[in-house]
């Protein structure tokens, strides 16, 4: 179990993500994480979690909340994990082991790395402690003082170990690593001016003098701009250190060592890319030497050495602390093609004299298609090797492991077990003295060797861009890869960060000198042959992949297959049920075991995204017919549960195509909140669908989900949305539906209107609504006149836009769509208060809102209702009433999410009212609203 503060706040268990529940209750236990072990006051948290005043029922609601994060605990198991949420007196304790936090190891971490001895130590050890973050902390929790206090102190924390790293880096001579850590915060935080001396600093020292020259001119206007003040006396001498720097600074960033291409002038010191150079055994923390000298004759079965290895100082680090203690047993897991095997063999050859009894190494073949090694054999080849002769080792497997374990009781010896498919092919293998050290690489977590034998897993994962045109210049030659350094860096990125895929790209040009890396990059660039360049006879990313996949069961690999056919870049179990056409249940049983393998990565609590290539691989597979269908129908279906639980009440937009392939199960929404955040989140995967729905000629499904989009339209209105929506007309138009052409046409004439497109929006409308009428839609055509309405007041006629209201109420009325009623007269009060009609338009917006009870939901309309009626009370001369009416608006608007609609009203609010908050009010949600447009 983990508890995440640093990025969103999070519980992490071995079965996925605790859900949380609402805002309320993340910022709750947040507050509880800040301060584990510690009572929090009932008055702490109330602080916490709401911003302005709280209401009268708040310790209702904290207690209401704790009960429920209590259970979830609870179900999770948390107390195995020794966490308690218990209560005592007037606050309340989350008791819990600091280790699982991830605050507390980040500052261990950063305190560890203050204390390595050398600065490649202190790199890697403040590499691993930012790799814990995974956006802004407390990132979704309420914008109150305390959390956002709390925030702060943590980002600045994390700005220091970002400043400690580059010095690091700076130390070691990587001069361009530490410009690369630096610039990313310093253009996050511009005036934060330590940020941009280092960077400056870090630029002049790799020969990029013009670079920081260009910084601090960029930094000296923004704080003169943004605060009116001169740069301090430290960036003044970083610009005069810049000023004054030559080609010294070349010579310091290479190490004094200038190659010709520099010096000749043939390539520019600005345009130089960092170079590989050899890990040196004191670069990071490797096998400790012992006083004894190895034995003559100690075996040494360990292959050679990789050439042209590179970077990996994070992962070294975290393999020399894992190969520490008593008999450990270390795990090195990662997808194929990842440099696993390279990365414990630089490891092991560079640690030779910690094991004075020798080097042991098998591959066990657990992903080849030669078949697994009896382990038998590998046991008589490594007993062999220890001096026992052919005629005493045991001819059974047991007799055979257990002689190997007597053996190596009081050695210091390394065994390396290479491609484990799973543990039981590991543990016979494992030797039996406490200063023996087993390193396992698998393509699979092996989970079960974690349990039974206390491994310590060490992750690999893809390059960065930087290490992998390090590794190309390690393939390729220095000289080659400075001639086109942006395209080794793209070809890096096409490459995904594979160090697979990246020797073989690196092959391909070795065997054509006169190929340019830049041709290559073009050809790489064409999805459709990606994984035929990456392939050089048997070697390649798509034979490492068919390895993996053919290792898994069959129902596993028609899912892996599947999810070639996913539009986007993430899935949940629902989409994956769908594509599978089976239930949520087998599909997160099929993703947790293709995770496993390396072969999809769980991005964020229950959604899953894979690696581009092994996506491309994935979609040239067969996953037979209607795989896109089903999940495009997945889509529309989670749509129309989101629609209702967003705005309730609402009729459907359309009925269902007649092929519509239903899911086995549909995500379900406890409320709006729940709806929209599940919009946000999946905002970009739903517009790649529509364009894949669009592209296989399925204009009925691409209209569809575009049309369903229109909660998340009406709230985030400014957000672009017209080519979408005119994607959505063409795919309408297609498909010969007058009536999605009319719905779509109504919703394009709103956006088109806040968009201050007035001319176009009134021939979308006026489309609209002719077509609603000519086949006969009443409600469509209501629909389409309110909208018209509102381009007609936006020119100046309000009384014209007040004719069309009324007329859209009849159609409503007769229809019977008491919606659509509440809407017309929604909008008819709105163009009746423009009209300095009070006394009607108060009439009409309290008419409305008598409608139903709504009091307990926000949406957008009763918002609106409720600013009408304030005004028309402003206007009546009832100025109490009216302040009253908009601030009730303007608090509705702001704890819902609505941020055009608290910026209308808040505005409201400033023309009559002295409160000095509401200037407050007003500037953070017009901040809210242009950071989210």
């Amino acid at each position: 179990m983990e508890f995440r503060l640093l990025g969103a706040v999070s519980v992490v268990t071995e079965a996925g993500g605790l859900p949380l529940g609402p805002v309320k209750r993340r910022s709750l236990l947040a507050a509880l994480l800040l301060r584990p072990n510690c009572p929090v006051l009932v008055d702490h948290l109330t602080t916490a979690l709401w911003e302005h005043e709280p209401p009268a029922r708040a310790r209702s609601v904290i207690q209401g909340h704790v009960s429920r994060l209590r259970a979830s605990l609870t179900s999770a198991d948390a107390g195995a994990h020794g966490v308690e949420l218990v209560t005592q007196g007037p606050a309340y304790v989350l008791r819990m082991p600091k280790s699982l936090l991830d605050v507390h190891r980040f500052e261990g971490l950063v305190a560890l790395a203050r204390e390595q001895p050398g600065p490649a130590e202190a790199v890697a050890t403040y590499r691993e402690a930012l790799s814990l973050w995974q956006g802004p902390a407390l990132a979704d929790v309420c914008p109150s003082p305390p959390l956002q206090a709390a925030a702060q102190a943590l980002e600045e924390l994390r700005l220091a170990a970002v400043e400690q790293l580059a010095s690091g880096c700076a130390r070691l001579g990587d001069h361009a690593g530490a410009a690369a850590v630096l610039r990313a915060e310093a253009v996050a935080h511009p005036l934060r001016e330590s940020l941009s001396v280092a960077l400056m600093e870090a630029l002049r020292r790799a020969g990029r003098r013009s670079e920081a020259l260009d910084w601090f001119h960029r930094t000296r206007r923004l704080l003169a701009d943004e605060l009116g003040v001169d740069p301090g006396p430290e960036l003044a001498n970083a610009y005069a250190s810049a000023l004054r720097g030559g080609e010294s600074d070349v010579a310091q960033a290479t190490g004094g060592d200038v190659t010709p291409a520099i010096t000749g002038g043939t390539a520019k010191a600005d345009a130089a890319v960092p170079v590989a150079s050899p890990v040196t055994p004191t670069a990071v923390p490797l096998p400790a030497a012992v006083p004894d000298v190895a034995r003559h004759g100690a075996p040494e079965l360990l292959p050679r050495a990789p050439r042209g290895f590179h970077g990996r100082a994070a992962e070294l680090l975290a393999l020399s602390r894992a190969a520490t203690g008593e008999a450990p047993v270390c795990l090195i897991t990662g997808p194929a093609g990842v440099g696993k095997t390279a990365l414990v063999l630089h490891w092991a050859h560079h640690g030779r004299d910690g094991f004075p009894d020798g080097r042991l190494y098998a591959d066990l073949r657990g992903f080849g298609d030669t078949g697994v090694p009896a382990l038998r054999e590998v046991l008589r080849e490594f007993l062999a090797a220890l001096g026992v002769a052919q005629r005493r080792i045991p001819e059974s497997t047991n007799g055979a492991a257990a002689l190997f374990r007597s053996l190596t009781a009081d050695l210091r010896l390394l065994v390396v077990l290479d491609n484990a498919r799973d543990s039981e092919q590991v543990r016979p293998l494992l030797p039996g003295g406490r200063h023996c050290v087993t390193v396992v690489t698998s393509r699979h977590r092996l989970s079960g060797l974690i349990v039974t034998d206390m491994a310590r897993p060490v992750a690999v994962d893809v390059l960065g861009p930087e290490d992998g045109t390090m590794l190309l210049a390690g393939v390729l030659g220095t000289e080659r890869v400075l001639a086109e350094p942006v395209a080794a860096r793209r070809l890096a990125e096409l490459c995904g960060g594979l160090p697979l895929a990246l020797r073989v790209a690196a092959a391909r040009l070795a065997q054509r000198p006169g190929w340019s890396l830049g041709e290559m990059t073009a050809e790489l660039s064409d999805e459709t042959r990606r994984l035929s360049l990456l392939d050089v006879e048997d070697t390649g990313v798509r034979a490492a992949l068919h390895l993996t996949l053919r290792q898994l069961p069959p129902q596993v690999s028609r899912q892996f297959a599947q999810l070639g056919r996913h539009p986007g870049t993430h899935v949940d179990r629902y989409a994956a049920a769908a594509l599978a056409d089976t239930d949520p249940a087998a599909a997160e049983m099929s993703l947790e075991r293709l995770t496993a393998a390396h072969l999809v990565t769980e991005s964020a609590p229950g959604r899953w995204t894979l690696h581009d290539l092994v996506r491309l691989y994935a979609r040239s597979l067969d996953a037979g017919p209607d795989a896109l269908k089903r999940v495009l129908d997945h889509y529309v279906a989670t749509a129309l549960a989101a629609v209702a639980a967003a705005e309730p009440g609402n009729e459907d937009c359309f009925p269902l195509p007649a092929d519509h392939l239903p899911p086995a199960a549909v995500r379900e929404f406890a409320d709006r909140s729940a709806a929209v955040a599940w919009y946000a989140a999946e905002r970009d995967d739903l517009t790649l669908a529509v364009a894949a729905a669009q592209t296989a000629g399925l204009h009925g499904r691409t209209w569809r989900i575009v049309l369903l989009l229109w909660p998340l339209i009406v709230w985030r209105v400014r957000d672009g949305w017209v080519p979408l929506l005119e994607t959505a007309l063409e795919a309408a138009r297609a498909d010969a539906d007058q009536h999605g052409e009319s719905r779509v046409l109504n919703v394009l004439g709103w956006v088109l209107i806040e968009e201050g497109r007035i001319a176009e929006a009134l021939t979308r409308l006026g489309a609209a609504s002719a077509l609603a009428a000519r086949s006969g839609d009443a409600v469509a055509e209501a629909n389409a006149l309110i909208v018209l309405a509102v381009a007609q007041a936006a020119l100046g006629g309000p009384d014209e836009a007040a004719r069309g209201c009324e007329r859209a109420l009849e159609l409503a009325r007769k229809a019977g769509n008491r919606t659509i009623e509440r809407l017309a007269m929604q909008h008819l009060a709105r163009h009746r208060v423009d009209a300095g009609k009070w006394r009607q338009a108060l009439d009409t917006a309290t008419e409305a809102l008598a409608f139903d009870d709504r009091s307990d939901t926000a949406d957008v309309p009763r918002v609106l209702l409720l600013m009408a009626r304030g005004e028309a009370l402003l206007g009546l001369g009832d100025e109490a009433g009216g302040i009253r009416q908009l601030d009730q608006a303007a608090r509705e608007a702001e704890s819902s999410g609505y941020e055009d609609g608290a910026v209308r009203a808040l505005g409201a609010l400033l023309r009559v009212s002295a409160d000095t908050g509401l200037q407050a009010r007003y500037d953070a949600a017009v901040a809210r609203l242009t950071t989210r447009t």
